[in-house]
């Protein structure tokens, strides 16, 4: 068999130890080289390990392979091999050249059989890559800041950022033509209301008012429909006190009413609270102290929590009511036809944090100036105009909110369920040919854990697009979960503060699994350090954000860290050599175990690779003598057997020591909220 050889020598500034400490650990370089996408330990001890390995050849679609290290002497010599690539072999040399430098020799054997029909086939393209990974290290040792810097856009890039608007929702059909009477009215109600839900809505009511625009276990409503409805809601609110400037608190489940409320309060111009459903009593007297609102608009069913508000607080049933009670449709009913005017002001949208640890804090959501925020996820999920969504994620979360505000210039038919039943959603999907799927991933797990038989009745070939965000996929959830349904996953990274930051497409979640993605139209991150200056390449940092869409300050008076317009999002990361955001952790999930960083993320997601494993959070605990040790607390499947030792020693099979759990802790099932975010207070009253 024949084979390429391929030369590098190349003088680093530094000493071959330090050069060694990347060149000697496999798993680091898809940070360096651009075409290494993903690279894990997989087997073997400190002399021969052996590594799973993705490999973009050429811009084409991964390749996995596995990789042993045949040589390792440290500071001198490195010599991988594959079983695939007989007699291709990569070769690393250290020679100290001078005090503090080090004298890199790579040596590339590469079969033609790999090469074949990719760039690889020229020796000057893989010399440039090669030099391009050696000088991305010399960066990270010598600290020289080469990702994103907190600068301005100027503006050129302004001007290129509108083009690019204009280009996406034209593809997309946003900007379709039609009736010239229809185009004009429609941009006129944008132009009185702004880029609002009520906008939006009495946009598409003139553009497209015998579409149906919802769909609950209530029925269908057209966009017309909801255009009425919403104004006799907003008059009706009007004689309870609701006006603009003041606040509407919402406490609903996923229906056509959610969606109603905020319109209506749109039109008033008042602020509308969305509250989490899984709140407690305590909790929410203490919210509905803290944002004052004029009125309740609620599903009957969170009645038992009420026994601590206040008395004069005007309470609103959205679904379902008890004899007496003051209901939605009865509002709807009695208010008057007649329009009003748009308010001075818009209304704004206030999202609660996740409340993992504590009582939720309400963020201000910024309203959007124009269609660029649209234009920005629609640069990385290709949703079309016209598209059946199906949202099961929660609407008074962050993601949930965004799909509706998505489906408003697409005119999307968005169908709601109450509650979600894995199979339900896949009996919706097949029944309603649904295009576009929002969940969050333990929304996709509770799918993939549904017996093959059951998934198998159902018709799921209209999908397109299946969009998760909330929290993190597990790796081997994402790759499941594409075998099954195709490559149609996508993957937002962002927060209630920073709304979006990177979306992973299924080519990148194909290459690697675990990155949160490549940034959207009008978007730019940096991976910081404690004092808000970039970081090398390559560098674990606190990642920052900038876009459009950063929230305005939580209803607290607390803010949110800035640096120039970069905000921290409170998470650690780092930006592999293809420009990839990876999120390692929270910054206050980051443990220091005898003087070592390690974060929980990578140990819960090696767990959920042990068939029997259903779930695990990882969580960091006080030890005596290395300062902090991991506790890991692991639920499994209906039957399944293993025990703390062979969790021990299979983390320890693959990762470093300091990230072997000191305790594993079996238990029934893991708390999390409605977004799949661990509860860890609830984790700990467990124990």
């Amino acid at each position: 068999m024949s084979t390429e050889l391929v030369e590098v020598e190349q003088i680093l500034g530094h000493t071959p130890g330090k050069v060694w400490e990347l060149i000697g650990e496999p798993t680091l370089y898809p940070r360096y080289v651009r075409e290494v996408a993903a690279v894990e330990r997989v087997a073997g001890g400190s002399r021969n390990p052996r590594f799973r390995a993705r490999f973009s050849l050429g811009g084409g679609p991964p390749v996995l392979d596995e990789v042993e290290v045949l040589v390792s002497r440290p500071g001198e010599h490195l010599v991988l091999v594959s079983p695939r690539w007989q007699e291709g072999h990569l070769s690393v040399r250290l020679e100290r050249d001078g005090r503090r430098r080090t004298r890199v020799q790579v040596t590339l054997s590469l079969p033609e059989a790999l090469t074949a029909g990719t760039a690889l086939t020229a020796g000057s393209w893989v010399r440039r890559r090669v030099r391009k990974a050696l000088t991305l290290m010399d960066h990270h040792l010598a600290g020289r800041a080469l990702t994103v810097s907190p600068t301005r856009i100027d503006q050129a890039a302004k001007g290129q950022t509108a083009l690019s608007v204009a280009r996406t929702l034209a593809r997309a059909g946003v900007l379709a033509p039609g009736r010239p009477d229809k185009i004009a009215r429609q941009l006129a109600e944008l132009n009185r209301w702004g880029a609002t839900f009520a906008g939006g809505y009495r946009a598409a009511a003139v553009r497209h008012p015998d579409h149906v625009a919802l769909r609950d276990e209530r029925g269908e409503l057209t966009f017309a429909e909801v255009d009425t409805r919403t104004t006799r809601l907003a008059n009706g609110l009007a004689g309870l006190g609701v006006r603009q400037g003041r606040r509407v608190a919402v406490l609903c489940r996923n229906h056509s009413g959610l969606v109603e409320a905020t319109i209506a309060c749109g039109k008033l111009g008042a602020d509308v609270v969305m509250f989490n459903t899984g709140l407690s009593a305590d909790q929410l007297a203490d919210l509905i102290a803290e944002h004052r609102p004029i009125a309740l608009l609620a599903d009957a069913e969170f009645a038992p929590l009420f026994h601590n508000l206040p008395r004069a607080l005007t309470w609103v049933s959205t679904w379902g009511a008890a004899p007496g009670d003051r209901t939605a449709a009865g509002v709807v009913a009695d208010g008057s036809p007649h329009p009003a005017p748009p308010p001075d002001k818009p209304g704004r949208v206030i999202v609660l944090t996740s409340g993992t640890t504590g009582t939720p804090k309400g963020a201000r959501r910024r309203t959007p100036s124009g269609l660029g925020a649209a234009a920005a996820v629609l640069s990385r999920i290709p949703l079309r105009a016209g598209e059946r969504m199906l949202v099961s994620a929660p609407l008074f979360h962050t993601w949930g909110l965004a799909a509706v505000q998505l489906g408003m210039p697409l005119h999307a038919r968005i169908t709601l369920q109450r509650r979600f039943d894995p199979e339900a959603a896949l009996r919706a999907i097949a029944e309603q040919r649904v295009t576009a799927w929002f969940a969050v991933p333990i929304m996709l797990q509770r799918v993939m854990a549904l017996p093959p038989q059951v998934r198998a009745r159902y018709d799921t070939s209209s999908l397109r697009v299946v969009a998760s965000s909330g929290s993190a996929l597990p790796p081997s959830l994402v790759t499941g979960f594409m075998d099954a349904y195709g490559d149609i996953l996508y993957n937002l990274y962002g927060s209630t503060e920073v709304s979006w930051a990177a979306i992973a497409d299924p080519a990148d979640l194909r290459a690697a699994p675990t990155t949160a993605g490549r940034c959207p139209t009008g978007t730019k991150v940096g991976i910081l350090d404690g004092d808000g200056r970039p970081l090398p390449p390559g560098t674990v940092g606190r990642i920052a954000v900038g876009n459009d869409m950063l929230f305005d300050g939580y209803t607290c008076g607390a803010r949110t860290e800035m640096h120039d317009d970069l905000m921290v999002t409170g998470d650690r990361g780092y930006l592999d050599a293809d420009r990839r955001l990876f999120v390692s952790g929270r910054d206050d999930d980051m443990i220091v175990s005898g003087g070592e960083n390690v974060f929980p993320r990578p140990v819960e997601e090696l767990l959920m690779t042990i068939d029997d494993v259903a779930d695990v959070a990882v969580v960091g605990v006080a030890d005596h003598d290395f300062g902090q040790r991991f506790a890991a607390y692991v639920a499994l499947k209906p039957g399944s057997r293993i025990g703390a030792t062979a969790v021990q020693e299979f983390i320890h099979d693959h990762l470093e020591r300091p990230s072997v759990p000191r305790d594993v802790i079996f238990v029934r099932k893991v708390p999390r909220n409605a977004t799949g975010k661990v509860v860890k207070r609830l984790l700990v009253e467990q124990e």
